[in-house]
């Protein structure tokens, strides 16, 4: 994957509803899990958690269209 990093949806076994968090530490090159918690925290403390991942859920690609063959 030559190029700059681009951030999409994660597919298959490392995505868990949508794939955003697994595309999120993808493109961070950090665990998913915390990606997941910090999440998890915006829901439960901020409330702006659940839209933020809609809207994700909805711009972002997933992988296989910007990687073909992935």
């Amino acid at each position: 994957m030559d190029g700059p990093k681009k951030l999409y949806r994660t597919e298959g076994g490392a995505a868990m509803l949508c794939g955003v968090c697994g595309g999120i530490a993808e493109y961070f090159g950090i665990d998913p899990s915390i990606v997941r918690l910090v999440w998890a925290a915006l829901v439960l403390f901020g409330g702006t958690g659940v839209l933020l991942y809609i809207i994700a859920a909805i711009i972002l690609p997933r992988k296989s269209q910007i990687y073909p063959g992935y």
